[in-house]
């Protein structure tokens, strides 16, 4: 590798950190007051050096995001972060986030959640403890999700919740914010329209959003995870790659949002999106 590239790891590396931890101070997830962890502490939680820690931090602080206390102490500071609208339509929108694992859609979804009010239903966080027990029922690991197993069997009730749950959101008249890969979902036109039409049925509209996300930044964030669900992943990187396309796009209009360090911030196109859902651009 050269010298050039290396720089050009090293730097990305910084941006990384710096946008996911904006990201949690952004969604909620770490509060104005709150002090950051030590530069040791969150080089060792991410797997980076201390001078790539000391960058991003330089890239907060200019942004506002953080203040130093002391050489070790860095602290949340967003003054505003308490203010939040309460956005309730009369038209409900259903806005369905998908991407790869470690592509940044529940921070997205907490992000977009954090700015509306609507509620975020999250696959995950619903279906997690019903499917690990269900897998070691069916003498698989609980961490399972690659295998034929979980694919024909578990899979297809985890999006059957998803879907009953963002409906019964639907028929109370609320907006909701849905989070899961939707990887099969979004390459299928006739799961598309099928959606759209049940939703629109019950009076609400649909915008498809999918994350894109480069292959270094998805593995430095899922190392950070350290979910076991993602041990299979990250145990043959290489090989999960070759078997994805990092290029998916979905089969019909939607939004794109680009999680790379380059891009602009989740919060900046989380407020495009939301020009898009509630001005009825359809997407």
């Amino acid at each position: 590798m050269s010298s050039s590239n290396r720089l050009a790891r090293a730097d990305s590396l910084h941006r990384q950190v710096a946008r996911n931890i904006r990201n949690d101070i952004e969604a909620g997830v770490l509060r104005d007051g709150d002090a950051l962890p030590s530069t040791r502490e969150l080089a060792q939680t991410w797997g980076v050096s201390v001078f790539t820690i000391n960058e991003a931090m330089k890239l907060l602080a200019d942004e506002g995001l953080i203040v130093s206390k002391s050489r070790s102490k860095r602290v949340v500071r967003l003054s505003n972060q308490a203010a939040r609208n309460e956005m309730r339509p009369q038209t409900p929108h259903v806005v369905l986030v998908g991407g790869y694992a470690g592509s940044g859609k529940t921070e997205l979804g907490r992000i977009l959640g954090h700015m509306t009010g609507w509620p975020v239903l999250d696959k995950d966080s619903l279906t997690r403890p019903v499917v690990e027990v269900a897998l070691e029922i069916l003498g698989q690991s609980p961490n399972d999700r690659e295998s034929e197993v979980y694919l024909t069997r578990i899979r297809p009730r985890e999006y059957e919740s998803l879907e009953a749950t963002t409906r019964e959101n639907i028929e109370c008249g609320n907006s909701a914010i849905v989070t899961a890969p939707f990887i099969r979902e979004f390459n299928d036109t006739a799961w598309i329209n099928r959606i759209r039409a049940k939703y629109a049925s019950l009076g609400a509209t649909t915008t498809l959003v999918w994350i894109y996300c480069d292959a270094d930044t998805m593995h430095t964030y899922l190392r950070h995870r350290g979910a076991a669900r993602d041990a299979a992943k990250l145990a043959d990187w290489p090989g999960y790659l070759a078997a994805v396309d990092v290029e998916f796009r979905p089969a019909v209009p939607h939004f794109l949002i680009d999680n790379r360090p380059s891009a602009s911030t989740l919060q900046d196109q989380a407020k495009e999106l939301l020009k898009t859902v509630l001005g009825g651009v359809p997407a």
